[in-house]
């Protein structure tokens, strides 16, 4: 399955975003620079290349299920349910931050995201966005961590997010990533790690679109217990907000968790439903 999905995603890589969504046209134009690679700012779990506009201030609710193989017994993952919380705002149409609550492992979050290079009409093939995060895991017990200091507590992401906006229907992007968390709770795991993000959108309709995401860990330990995350989901469009529902191995929605500490497994129906849902104001 991994070299599959290495294959498929490194076919050679071959956005300014109005108002309103149901505004931005899908296929190319006259203009300097090609649009909507990406109507999301995620992709499924990776962030996608596409940004909020200056001024404009998005609420994102992010929702996942528990595992589906505890059928009944949890409501099919109902009862095991996390939720992330995110605001973004746009200070210029290529720099947005963010704050962000998950309640998966209590995690706060700060990000900065921002536009390096954009993708030209006859000129320049990529888009190219930086995004960096640090984050705070307020879950940790010192109960079950004598020694535990706040500097533990810490994680951060880099991420380069490359993007092509192919044809009017379909986009690709690769995201290389760096994350360090303080603690890790496998010994051998080191602290620092490596991820290659792969992720594209396939346009079914004027509204409704195909995505997948899957990010493959560099430098896993061994022993450890976590997979690589794969996810599959549909995006709509509905006025002022997008609606993505989709299939993941992991639950945890900040890049270190996903990357880090997915523990579904498709393979034995391990997975979560979820969704994540934008609000644009």
């Amino acid at each position: 399955m991994k070299h599959l999905l290495i294959f498929l995603f490194c076919i050679p890589i071959l956005v300014h975003a109005q108002d309103d969504l149901l505004d931005e046209i899908d296929t190319d134009v006259s203009s300097q620079y090609a649009s909507a690679a990406f109507k999301g700012l995620k992709i499924v779990n990776f962030e996608s290349t596409k940004l909020v506009a200056k001024g404009e201030f998005t609420f994102v609710v992010a929702h996942r299920f528990g595992s589906l193989e505890n059928g009944i017994d949890t409501f099919f993952g109902l009862d095991d349910a996390v939720t992330r919380l995110n605001f973004i705002f746009g200070i210029t149409d290529d720099i947005n931050v963010s704050i962000s609550r998950s309640s998966f492992q209590k995690i706060y979050e700060a990000a900065a995201k921002y536009t390096l290079l954009k993708q030209q009409n006859n000129g320049f093939p990529l888009t190219v966005v930086g995004y960096n995060s640090i984050l705070i895991n307020t879950g940790l017990e010192k109960n079950n961590l004598p020694l535990l200091e706040f500097k533990h507590r810490l994680g951060y992401t880099a991420q380069v997010l490359v993007s092509r906006k192919v044809n009017s229907n379909l986009s690709l992007e690769l995201a290389p990533t760096f994350f360090h968390d303080n603690y890790v709770a496998i010994d051998e795991q080191d602290n620092s790690q490596f991820a290659l993000g792969f992720g594209g959108r396939y346009k079914l309709g004027k509204r409704w679109s195909l995505n997948a995401d899957y990010g493959w860990h560099l430098n896993r330990a061994d022993n450890s217990p976590f997979k690589n995350p794969l996810s599959i989901g549909i995006d709509l469009e509905t006025g002022g907000h997008v609606f993505q529902m989709h299939f993941t191995n992991a639950q945890g929605m900040n890049t270190n968790t996903f990357l880090g500490q997915s523990t579904g497994d498709w393979s034995d129906g391990n997975i979560y439903f979820g969704f994540n849902l934008s609000r644009v104001f």
